[in-house]
């Protein structure tokens, strides 16, 4: 998924604006859907597949919420209502936020199958999150340009902002 970061066509300027918006919405998307981890273990001890549909849930709703106000932005930067065609290049680009869901909610189906405890399966979505994070962390630095200092601090920042909410996780499930 991130690789497609580096793969979309385009012009020079527009290229590099979407793999930002789309580097923005995979960062995004994995904060929402660690929070939303959060919250769900707490409410489903025991479910982790209730805890993939809340996630899943939870990124088409945000998706959707992205679609609409970044729709109705374009449309007045145009001066015009946008063609099928503008909102379903919208609709690709704000993908990411969903895109970021799916290696933790894999992770959460192999505990609602049966195949890792629910409590593992937590586990290891959020270390998924925070592997995500931190790769997107390495896809920022890449686009940048950014040395050794910049990318530590890149990377740093997104990992602590993952680990911010397992402290949360931690602080509200004790």
């Amino acid at each position: 998924m991130i690789e497609r970061l580096f793969r979309r066509p385009g012009s020079g300027a527009r290229r590099r604006r979407e793999k930002g918006e789309r580097l923005g919405g995979y960062i995004y998307g994995e904060i929402v859907v660690l929070a939303t981890i959060v919250g769900g273990a707490q409410a489903y001890k025991h479910g982790a597949g209730h805890i993939a549909v809340l996630v899943l849930a939870t990124t088409g709703v945000f998706w959707l919420a992205h679609l609409y106000a970044d729709a109705l932005a374009e449309s007045i930067n145009k001066g015009q209502h946008l063609s099928w065609h503008e909102l379903r290049e919208v609709a690709g680009r704000e993908s990411s936020i969903i895109e970021a869901a799916g290696l933790p909610v894999l992770m959460l189906v192999l505990g609602s199958i049966g195949i890792v405890s629910v409590h593992v399966a937590v586990w290891l979505a959020f270390i998924a999150g925070l592997v995500i994070l931190v790769t997107e962390g390495f896809a920022f630095a890449r686009a940048e340009k950014l040395g050794a200092l910049g990318t530590t601090v890149i990377v740093a920042a997104n990992l602590a902002m993952g680990l911010l909410l397992v402290a949360l996780k931690l602080g509200v499930s004790h």
